[in-house]
């Protein structure tokens, strides 16, 4: 599943497309991707101008100049490939097993650009809604904190941690208290922040709920290791790539995830990268100096 810097790195690659841009016409080939597609959909689309292209967590939201939003959502293996007007085509954020045949959905835009989405395993989604309902939405009323956010802080993580007894790199991947922060990242920010992710949750605020430095170094290291993901076009695994055809490379730069077995990349560590698995997930880390 990508998470939060890819699907950035899709929306920074649509959006000089779409904005301004209209819908001329929208090919429908089926009736539903992971759940049925909105009643006519294509209807309602055609003829719509993008006002603005966003993102709240994973999902990327085209908001549409008569207050509909457009909300995508990639799933495991959907694509956007770009045929632009001028006839070069170009695949903003491609992942595996995706083939003509499963080219679900065709944006032709009013410039003569054309936008298609293929997604081999349909566990993407759209959906068409109301921006004034957008919060309200199942999708979206109980998600948590955007991460880059400046309303991620060491004082609202801190008073969100006290008491829980969760491990801390449970509650990082809770949707609902930080929303698309994904496995990878937390593991890296948790390496980075020196933080073990077996700690307990609620040891990162005090008795009052307060911030300690660990809280402090967390938010600082979620924050640091999403920007740079996202300048780095991102994490390729399997064949994502970004917007120019070429791959993330964020995952040349992990320091602990997929690194079972080997040294620790902290200079003077030692250590050795384990993986243990919680809550049904894969989680790295160096128990010599991640704490």
């Amino acid at each position: 599943m990508p998470e939060l810097p890819e699907v950035e790195t899709v929306r920074r690659g649509l959006e000089p497309i779409l904005v301004g841009n209209e819908f001329a016409r929208v090919e429908q080939r089926r009736k539903d991707l992971r759940f049925p597609l909105p009643k006519r959909f294509s209807e309602r689309l055609e003829g719509r101008k993008v006002e603005a292209l966003d993102r709240r967590a994973k999902y990327l939201l085209a908001r549409l100049d008569d207050g509909e939003v457009l909300v995508m959502h990639l799933g495991m293996t959907g694509r956007f490939s770009i045929d632009r007007a001028n006839g070069e085509a170009e695949t903003p954020g491609r992942f595996a097993h995706n083939a003509p045949k499963h080219e679900h959905i065709v944006f032709h835009l009013g410039d003569g650009a054309t936008i298609r989405y293929s997604d081999a395993r349909r566990f993407g989604l759209m959906d068409l809604v109301r921006a004034d309902r957008l919060a309200r939405h199942a999708l979206f009323k109980g998600l948590g904190v955007e991460p880059l956010s400046s309303s991620l802080t060491p004082e609202w993580l801190a008073a969100k941690l006290k008491g829980k007894a969760t491990s801390i790199k449970a509650a990082l991947v809770d949707q609902r208290l930080i929303a698309g922060l994904g496995n990878i990242y937390a593991c890296e920010a948790l390496f980075r922040a020196r933080i073990s992710p077996k700690r307990l949750a609620g040891t990162l605020a005090t008795k009052t709920g307060k911030p300690t430095e660990k809280t402090k170094a967390l938010v600082d290291s979620v924050k640091a290791v999403l920007e740079d993901a996202i300048r780095a076009g991102g994490s390729s695994l399997r064949d994502y790539k970004r917007a120019d055809g070429s791959l993330g490379e964020f995952q040349l730069r992990f320091k602990v995830y997929g690194r079972e077995g080997k040294p620790c990349a902290r200079k003077g560590c030692g250590g050795t990268v384990r993986r243990i698995v919680q809550g049904g997930r894969s989680t790295f880390y160096c128990p010599t100096c991640q704490h």
